[in-house]
């Protein structure tokens, strides 16, 4: 965020940057929430082969901790029936929290990464089914589609993430996992990071600015993760994260350890 602010050149958006910057350090003194909305809880899990693991366990603690945190702390409960609309005040329910597993060889750590999503960010989300014969350009133009008419209901500038390939079930959850990344990080496929640097340069060009008010910064990095496709098809999936980008990791041992860290 402060290098965003270096680089912005707007008046206007350097102010909006100044009262960011202020509501992070408001919030780090007096132990804060930087923002009402806490999301709803989703955790994304790695098990290591040689961590001793049952599942079970972990989900109904997963979902004890999320619960915990709500009716003990200032989580606020935002999950609701989806027809009814009756609030539990607990942030656990049918289908939550939401946990993605994953599984990493030779290694005896549990990774526990939590990703708090708010609606403003979850709402603008996108999902299309192409085809190949689409091309590359037509995917790059979805994707900078998408951000231009989610203007300020994201809270920009946040972390723009791209899932390609896979099904349309999979593209998302790649999108997903593409604003967990560290913040300009890039994707390991060289075809893929250099299309990360078109996106960005592209999208911060557009004149968004924070909170959708004009400027140079509409996006502080776009992340892209891909997977092999069906030959007939080519999805393309665009998940937003706003700008607090919060997150929080632990990492277990079998020994009893637990590092704290993002």
């Amino acid at each position: 965020m402060k290098k965003a602010y270096e680089k912005e050149t707007n008046p206007t958006a350097k102010e909006i940057f100044k009262t960011i910057l202020a509501n992070v350090e408001v919030a780090d003194r007096d132990n804060m929430l930087i923002c009402q909305d806490t999301g709803l809880p989703i955790y994304m899990v790695k098990v290591g082969s040689k961590f001793p693991v049952d599942g079970a366990k972990i989900s109904a603690a997963l979902k004890e901790g999320a619960k915990r945190a709500t009716v003990e702390h200032p989580f606020r409960g935002s999950s609701t029936h989806p027809v009814t609309r009756v609030n539990p005040q607990t942030s656990v329910g049918e289908g939550l929290p939401i946990i993605y597993w994953d599984f990493v060889a030779d290694s005896d750590c549990l990774d526990i990464l939590m990703i708090p999503k708010g609606s403003g960010s979850e709402n603008v989300s996108a999902m299309k089914m192409f085809i190949p014969a689409d091309g590359v350009s037509v995917l790059k133009k979805f994707v900078i589609d998408t951000v231009l008419q989610s203007g300020s209901n994201p809270c920009p500038p946040g972390i723009i993430g791209v899932g390609i390939g896979g099904t349309a079930d999979l593209v998302s959850k790649l999108a997903k996992e593409a604003i967990a990344r560290p913040v300009g990080s890039h994707n390991h496929d060289p075809f893929f990071a250099k299309m990360e640097d078109e996106l960005y340069e592209a999208i911060n060009s557009l004149g968004v600015g924070p909170m959708g008010l004009g400027g140079d910064v509409t996006t502080l990095a776009v992340h892209i993760e891909w997977a092999y496709t069906h030959i007939t098809q080519n999805p393309v999936a665009v998940n937003t994260q706003c700008w607090p980008a919060r997150r929080a990791r632990a990492k277990v041992y079998p020994d009893g350890r637990v590092e704290y860290g993002f």
